[in-house]
């Protein structure tokens, strides 16, 4: 019973405050509409990129490495592949086919600014610089409605992402690409890896690593490996 009057002297002192004025809102700016996406390629369906590459380690004591990357080309007009080559690298012996019928393609050298000044709409110049190695494989350009499946080889030396540490090899790279695959030198057997693999053997007896990646961004491989005792 003790509440009752609580109340009653809280209501009188609400109706004896005047209430201030409310001030009216401002009105806010329009909302500025969404540009398109800058760059169509962060857009498009991690299923749908197709790029395969192999990479075929040489003994650690050289630094290098072997690759091709396969794709296909489905976009009307487009003519030649761009292939940046990462700093700190060093390609060499660049070579380049067209799967669909066998045919050797041209293919060429050149720094990054010759390849912008020269660059055409929708090709993929990201990461370039002027000072860039690019190597650059030409085709017959693309048909609408038809497409060519491409094959880029080269050879790649890189002391600071393959070496040898005492008498383990390692290799630390990222890979950016859906569909990744890696080839010990011959005689050499798997240790550790930081991202998950399906390891098998190839015809030849090396150890290969297949690494999946269904991300849009990339994956940073650390491989260690050893030489097999002698007689195995």
């Amino acid at each position: 019973m003790s509440a009752a009057p609580l109340l009653l002297v809280f209501a009188a002192a609400l109706a004896a405050t005047p209430l201030a004025p409310i001030a009216p809102i401002a009105p806010t700016a329009p909302i500025a509409p969404v540009a398109p996406a800058a760059d169509p390629e962060r857009l498009s369906e991690r299923a749908h990129q197709d790029r395969e590459i192999v990479y075929f380690l040489r003994p650690p004591e050289t630094h290098a490495f072997d690759l091709y990357h396969d794709y296909t080309e489905s976009r009307p007009g487009v003519a030649r592949y761009l292939n940046v080559v990462r700093k700190g690298s060093a390609a060499s012996a660049p070579s380049a086919r067209l799967l669909d019928t066998g045919e050797v393609l041209k293919v060429e050298v050149l720094k990054g600014e010759a390849v912008l000044k020269s660059a055409t709409p929708g090709e993929d110049t990201e990461g370039m610089e002027a000072e860039s190695e690019v190597v650059v494989a030409h085709f017959p350009a693309v048909a609408p409605g038809t497409s060519a499946r491409l094959r880029i080889a080269e050879t790649y030396t890189d002391p600071k992402s393959y070496r040898l540490e005492g008498d383990e090899l390692v290799f630390d790279r990222t890979f950016g690409r859906p569909r990744n695959a890696v080839v010990l030198p011959a005689g050499w057997y798997l240790t550790a890896s930081a991202i998950p693999a399906v390891v098998s053997e190839t015809a030849d007896g090396r150890i290969r690593l297949d690494f999946l990646n269904p991300r849009p961004d990339e994956i940073a491989v650390f491989i260690k490996a050893r030489r097999r005792p002698a007689g195995r």
